[in-house]
C-alpha cells in the first residue's frame, strides 16, 4: 500500500503542477511511525466531535449537544450551518471550549467551487472553527484529478482548518489513495472517512489515510462508531478524531 500511495502521489503531482518538496513530505509522511496513544475516558472525550447533522435537528438538539459537549469535555461539536451562530451563543452562555465544527457541500459534494468558497467563508464569520467538506466523488470517479483537486483547494486558500470527508466507502482502493493524496497536495488539516450518509469508518481506511497523513494531518474516523470498542479500534487504526452522535453512551462505557 505505501508503495503505491508514493507512486501515484508521483503521477499526481506531475498532473497538477505541485512542488516536488510537498511530494517529499507526502513520502516522508507514508513511512513515518504513528504512536498509538492511551485512550481512557477523558482522552476518548478529547478526540470526539458531538455531532448532529439530520435535516429535522431542532434548536433543543443542537443546545443538548451543546450541553453534553461542555458537559463531557468533547473535543467539538459537528453541525449544519444554519445553527453556527446559535450554537457559538450556546457556548458563550455555558463559558465552555469546545469547538464548532460545520460542513460544507453536504452531503453530496456537487456544489461549485463558488459556492463551496462562499459557504465556508460564510461559515467562519457565523463563529465556525472548523470545515468539514465533502469531496466531489462524482468527479473523482469521472477520472477529473484535476477538478477534484481544485474543489478542494479553493477552500483550502481560504484559510480555514479543513477536514475533507473523502466519502470512503464509494471509492475502489486506487479512487481512495487518489483521493487522500489530492486532499493532501489541496492543504488539508485532516483527512476524513464519511459523511456516515452513504457508508461507515472501516479500520483498513483509517489506516490507508494515516499514511497519507503521517504525524502531519489528523484523521477523523466517522460513520458507524456507536460503542468505546469500535471507537478504539479506530483509534488505534490511526484515528485522532471521532466523529458520531453516541458520544455520550460511548463515554459512559468507560
Amino acid at each position: 500500500m505505501k508503495k503505491k500511495i508514493t507512486s501515484r502521489a508521483v503521477e499526481l503531482a506531475e498532473v497538477l503542477g505541485i512542488d516536488k518538496g510537498l511530494v517529499k513530505k507526502l513520502n516522508e509522511n507514508v513511512n513515518s511511525v504513528y504512536e498509538v496513544p492511551e485512550t481512557d475516558a477523558l482522552k476518548a472525550a478529547s478526540l470526539i466531535d458531538h455531532t448532529v447533522l439530520s435535516f429535522n435537528a431542532t434548536a433543543s438538539d443542537v443546545e443538548k449537544v451543546c450541553t453534553e459537549a461542555h458537559s463531557n469535555h468533547f473535543k467539538a461539536i459537528c453541525i449544519n450551518p444554519v445553527w453556527i451562530k446559535f450554537a457559538a451563543e450556546k457556548r458563550k452562555e455555558l463559558g465552555a471550549q469546545f469547538l464548532i465544527a460545520t460542513v460544507v457541500d453536504f452531503p453530496l459534494g456537487a456544489s461549485s467551487l463558488n459556492s463551496r468558497v462562499g459557504e465556508a467563508r460564510q461559515a467562519v464569520a457565523d463563529g465556525a472553527d472548523e470545515i468539514d467538506l465533502v469531496i466531489s466523488v462524482g468527479f473523482l470517479k469521472s477520472g477529473m484529478v484535476k477538478e477534484t483537486y481544485q474543489l478542494m483547494k479553493g477552500v483550502a486558500d481560504t484559510k480555514c482548518f479543513l477536514k475533507v470527508i473523502l466519502e470512503i466507502s464509494e471509492l475502489k482502493e486506487n479512487e481512495k489513495i487518489d483521493a487522500a493524496v489530492l486532499a493532501y497536495f489541496a492543504g488539508a488539516d485532516m483527512l476524513k472517512t464519511s459523511t456516515g450518509v452513504n457508508g461507515k469508518a472501516e479500520i483498513e481506511d483509517v489506516i490507508l489515510l494515516r499514511a497519507v497523513a503521517g504525524n502531519e494531518l489528523g484523521v477523523k474516523a466517522a460513520g458507524g462508531i456507536r460503542d468505546k470498542q469500535t471507537l478504539l479500534d479506530m483509534v488505534k487504526a490511526g484515528a485522532d478524531r471521532i466523529g458520531c452522535s453516541s458520544s455520550v453512551k460511548i463515554i459512559k462505557e468507560w
